[in-house]
């Protein structure tokens, strides 16, 4: 229910109570006890969260709410702030993971009691698993010197019962909520719905990108993340007997949700510290197998004045805007002899000329392996394909050292449905595999292929996949695009026939029949409306309004945290409600069982009293749409409930059905035939410019 700490918005009334905002504006004119606005941005009004919650509660508002918008409305709006609250959420479940009897025991009785006992049934968790305050578990040499590697726990305190009181009630609702999902989950839950609620102060990595990093560090013991953020990449990696995981984050509180996260996921040691990372290192003395870091990009302050002589920078050092290469000297001075090391890095870092002096010692000690280019929407920034940089640190200097470089660009997904990741995956990892067993790579045209250091110690020094790679062999060109024109020849010649025949004159309008709405027909039982973007799960593919609007597949995603989803299942009408574009989908076999995403509205007609077709058909009406449509902020908006249609017996609604149908699959024929039309084109025009395909 929560916009932020303290207030919350009709929007954020509505989500949870499962109305619209227009039903929350009802019930502050028809309900004189509603509780009166304590704030405003703007036009919109704020509440305060436990007066709302009382009302809802009253009034049996609150009956029809899942445990898990419950539990979220109580930590989004804890007095201390939801990082507070999520900290001491993240503790209990750990608690009730590792020891359930011992939470059973100090939650039975008042909360009063429950806040008293409860800083020492954490420490009985907290110090085997995390370590005290004031232990790092390395020597100078960088040996661990004890089995269970702690964490600092400075981010963690105070865990004291007068700091505990004000959460027992949410630690109660947790604790239900993992009887529910499991500790595990209900805590990604929680953290997944905190990132989503912030997007602008946090830079998670995507969890495709951490597995394909991890593979690429390979098989380690020892596994350190710089820049840690909420653990994704130490969470990859963090699996199998004998690991110990290492993190440190300039946020305390990233630093204490990545230690609860790890030690939820995995029982390997972890130490997370908070601390400015390049200035204040928490683990000078640790050699790792692996370091992966998806460092902060383009930070000016970074420490170039007071770092000057700071023995890290072996390969030179770093100009005041070349933040990323004192990140990929901190992970090499930070690894063991032989020891990987992968860091996400901006495409710039591989050209930019104050760079080029680091980069070439880079190569000619054979410490830089690889350089790969994501595909774009990888991460964000999604418009930027951001490269992967895979370092070594030399035992010795090489003998004719080459570098793999890697292109996954091919494996872009359309529209906002991001990657193929399990093409890049197998694309990247094949191609690492294989260079590394051998030390080079067999050209792979377009892909990838091993460069010899001395091909790029030029005046640039440009390690940018796309200028060194080869380009794609011609069977992968005039090949394809022999296949793309017969494509399109049958496309266009199914279009033909799809052709719609000349229209019969309408009756006169004295003969129209009666009209009704959509909302008419919901209350009436002839439809379901359901709204989307209310949840999902990692596995399910979601419809986006992209998808609709472009007539292709489900390419959405949703974290696993999220709440309940709407299922899509054949028959369904699906409308986007943004844009004011004339677009009705009635979803197929193929589309079935897809999540129902974000500005979407689901129209599930029964059977016997509505044809889909027919209802979709009527809603994709112009004037319809403008009668039913709004301008009150700067995009259009649709009430779906507005839409009109006549009432026709069914066996008329089938007529029409029918004759919308063949309209959508004309519809569909011109738009293959324009992308084929476009992918014939451009791939004319780049094969005659790279000399792949004569101009005769």
């Amino acid at each position: 229910m929560q916009d932020n700490a303290t207030e919350v918005t009709a929007a954020g009334i509505a989500r949870p109570a499962g109305v619209g905002r227009a039903a929350v504006s009802n019930w502050r004119r028809r309900h004189a006890d509603f509780p009166g606005p304590v704030g405003s941005a703007g036009t919109s009004p704020s509440f305060a969260p436990a007066e709302v919650e009382g009302w809802l509660r009253r009034h049996g508002r609150l009956a029809g709410i899942p445990l898990r918008e419950r539990v979220w409305q109580r930590l989004a709006g804890h007095p201390a702030g939801p990082v507070t609250a999520l900290t001491h959420a993240g503790c209990v479940l750990l608690l009730i993971h590792d020891r359930p009897p011992v939470w059973l025991e100090v939650s039975s009785g008042s909360d009063e009691r429950l806040a008293a006992m409860l800083p020492a049934a954490l420490e009985q968790v907290l110090t085997p698993r995390l370590g005290d305050a004031n232990s790092s578990g390395v020597n100078t040499a960088g040996t661990v010197h004890s089995p269970a590697v702690p964490a600092t726990r400075e981010a963690l305190e105070p865990l004291t019962a007068p700091h505990l009181l004000p959460s027992v009630p949410l630690l109660r609702a947790v604790a239900g909520l993992a009887a529910e999902l499991g500790a595990r989950h209900a805590f990604e839950f929680l953290l997944g719905r905190h990132l989503d609620a912030h997007p602008r102060r946090y830079a998670p990595t995507p969890a495709d990108l951490a597995g394909l990093m991890a593979d690429l560090a390979g098989a380690a013991r020892t596994v350190l993340d710089p820049a840690c953020g909420t653990g994704a990449l130490l969470r990859s990696a963090g699996h199998g007997p004998g690991r110990r995981l290492y993190g440190q984050d300039s946020a305390p509180e990233l630093a204490a949700l990545t230690a609860l996260r790890l030690a939820l996921h995995t029982r390997a040691p972890v130490h997370a510290a908070a601390g400015d990372t390049l200035r204040a290192d928490a683990h000078p003395g640790l050699r790792a197998d692996a370091v992966l870091c998806h460092p902060p990009f383009n930070e000016r302050d970074w420490g170039h004045d007071e770092l000057a002589y700071d023995p890290r920078w072996e390969y030179g050092l770093p100009a005041r805007t070349e933040s990323e290469l004192a990140w990929v000297q901190h992970a090499l001075a930070r690894l063991r002899d032989g020891g990987t090391a992968v860091l996400l890095m901006p495409p710039a870092a591989a050209s930019r000329r104050s760079g080029r002096r680091i980069r070439a010692d880079l190569l000619r000690r054979g410490a830089l392996r690889a350089v790969v280019a994501l595909p774009a929407g990888a991460v964000p920034p999604h418009g930027v394909p951001l490269h992967l940089w895979v370092l070594r640190r030399p035992a010795q200097a090489p003998t004719q050292p080459e570098v793999l470089l890697a292109d996954a660009g091919r494996f872009a997904g359309e529209g906002r449905g991001g990657p193929d990741w399990p093409g890049v995956r197998e694309a990247v990892l094949d191609a690492w595999h294989a260079f590394d067993r051998a030390g080079r790579l067999d050209e792979r045209p377009g892909p990838a292929r091993s460069v010899p250091v001395i091909e790029l110690l030029d005046d640039d020094v440009d390690l940018a996949p796309a200028r060194r790679l080869p380009p794609p062999a011609a069977a992968d060109g005039a090949g394809r695009l022999t296949d793309v024109r017969g494509r399109l020849d049958g496309t266009l010649r199914l279009a033909a026939a799809l052709t719609p025949p000349p229209a019969d004159p309408a009756p006169p309008a004295a003969g129209r029949p009666p009209l009704t709405t959509v909302g008419e027909l919901a209350r009436g039982g002839a439809l379901v409306m359901r709204t989307g973007g209310n949840g999902g799960h990692a596995r399910v593919p979601v419809l986006t309004d992209h998808d609709v609007l472009s007539g292709t597949g489900p390419s959405g995603t949703l974290p696993e945290s999220d709440g309940e989803a709407v299922l899509t299942e054949p028959g369904d009408v699906v409308v986007p409600v943004l844009g004011g574009g004339a677009v009705a989908r009635v979803i197929d076999d193929a589309t079935a069982g897809a999540a129902l995403g974000r500005d979407l509205v689901l129209l599930r007609p029964e059977p016997a009293v509505l044809d889909p077709w027919f209802l979709a058909g009527f809603l994709r009406g112009t004037a319809n749409r403008r009668q039913a449509g709004s301008h009150a902020s700067t995009a259009a908006r649709l009430d779906v409930r507005r839409l009109r249609l006549p009432r026709l017996a069914p066996a008329e609604q089938r007529r029409y059905g029918a004759r919308f149908r063949a309209l959508d699959e004309f519809e569909r024929a011109l738009g293959r035939a324009g992308r084929l039309g476009e992918q014939l084109v451009r791939g004319m025009y780049d094969g005659l410019a790279d000399g792949t395909i004569a101009p005769d």
